[in-house]
């Protein structure tokens, strides 16, 4: 394994464009919390939190849900790119023991994602601690200012990064059970977004609410919440626990097909 992980990150460091996904996924994340903060107003004397019901924590955070594609096409790249040149023969030659190689390349691909999540978290928290007073979120209009010392924004920073890192191996997972870098990022958007448009648009309330319970995206984004907590249809680390294990069930399937087929 130790072998198989330097071979990995040799790869994975020596691309250019890996380094360029990390750093778009970081500044668009970024880019459009800030935009998100800045956009936010509240009306003289209207800026109480029982009459905007603002969540600050939730609207510095905006830009994951942009970032996520950005760090879903990393990991798909990752793994859909070796199939797409062939090189994928190569790496399994060289570490023929197929659940190392996967193994390997999964670590190595969440490291990387890690590490563009927690810049794109931390700049977004920072944008919108910066931004947000100045658009009425103030301590003198009663909202607690973005800290790591509050307990509710430091869960919904900590688990956005987490959200970010289990949207990466879901992608690539799938994209190792399809075994093209484009058809494994379509099947990933697919997923993410269309539980949540579905479930917007049915007229059944319990069963959009089932949905909203089961999508990767809706539910692992509940982490964020910091107002209105119990009315969510799960706790935040609950709808976290959802995206986790759309998550390992990518991987297994991945890593199951990888083992019953040829390269």
């Amino acid at each position: 394994m130790r072998y198989a992980l330097h071979a990995e990150w040799t790869k994975f460091r020596t691309l250019a464009g890996t380094w360029w996904l990390l750093l778009a996924a970081a500044a668009l994340t970024i880019a459009v919390s800030a935009a998100a903060a800045a956009a936010f107003g509240c009306l003289p004397g209207a800026c109480d939190p029982r009459q905007t019901g603002a969540d600050p924590a939730k609207i510095s955070l905006t830009g994951v849900d942009l970032g996520q594609v950005i760090i879903a096409l990393l990991a798909a790249g990752a793994i859909g790119g070796e199939y797409g040149t062939g090189m994928i023969r190569l790496t399994l030659t060289a570490v023929p023991r197929r659940l190392t190689a996967y193994t390997a390349k999964a670590l190595v691909t969440a490291a990387g994602a890690l590490t563009a999540s927690l810049l794109a978290v931390g700049g977004s928290a920072f944008a919108g601690w910066l931004i947000l007073p100045a658009r009425g979120l103030s301590a003198a209009n009663g909202y607690a200012p973005l800290s790591l010392g509050h307990a509710a924004d430091l869960r919904a920073g900590f688990g956005s990064v987490l959200y970010l890192t289990l949207i990466a191996l879901l992608a690539f997972g799938v994209t190792a059970a399809v075994r093209d870098s484009a058809a494994g990022i379509g099947v990933v958007l697919g997923v993410l977004l269309l539980f949540p448009v579905v479930s917007a648009v049915i007229p059944d309330q319990p069963l959009a609410r089932h949905l909203e319970q089961v999508a990767p995206m809706t539910a692992g984004l509940y982490i964020q919440a910091t107002v209105g907590v119990q009315a969510l249809p799960l706790t935040p680390w609950q709808g976290l626990g959802v995206t986790a294990a759309w998550a390992a069930g990518a991987l297994v399937l991945g890593a199951a097909l990888l083992r019953l087929r040829d390269a």
